[in-house]
């Protein structure tokens, strides 16, 4: 008998080796990467005022009914906690306390989904108890969303 170990190859097909990752999730990443890099240039001030411009510019490109529902939450995020900084979170708006993204709107438009969501990360500190939720469908922003939105923005913050 021969002790010569026989090559073994892995089988590689188109489906294997395809992306894992989708377009939208791909362009997510590299907007998160832009992000960083232009933010680390920047004063507070110049953050800030870029950070605004950015999200005004991703509200403009969403289509209805993701731009009013992003619109009314940026003006309640604005209006909650005014010393959050705006800015991009994988190319959705977003909020930032101390260079951390606390809370930021993901259009459905965006990952093709059937609801929009609000979220946290877990630097804000909504904590409740042992469990609790940190991203949150929203459908219709109704006065009672909006309330508690504005309470979770208001804990996240402080």
């Amino acid at each position: 008998m021969s002790d010569t170990k026989t090559a073994t190859r892995r089988a590689s097909t188109a489906k294997s080796t395809a992306n894992v990752w989708t377009d939208e999730e791909r362009a997510a990443m590299q907007a998160s990467a832009r992000e960083r890099k232009s933010a680390a240039k920047l004063s507070p001030d110049q953050e800030r005022a870029a950070g605004e411009a950015e999200i005004q510019a991703k509200i403009a490109d969403m289509p209805e009914p993701d731009k009013a529902m992003a619109e009314r939450l940026h003006a309640l995020v604005k209006a909650t906690a005014p010393e959050l900084m705006p800015r991009t979170y994988y190319g959705m708006p977003a909020y930032a306390k101390d260079g951390k993204t606390l809370c930021f709107f993901k259009p459905k438009s965006k990952f093709k989904v059937r609801y929009a969501t609000f979220g946290f990360q877990p630097d804000a500190k909504i904590d409740d108890g042992d469990i609790w939720p940190v991203e949150f469908a929203v459908t219709k922003l109704t006065p009672v969303v909006e309330k508690r939105i504005a309470e979770l923005v208001k804990k996240a913050g402080g």
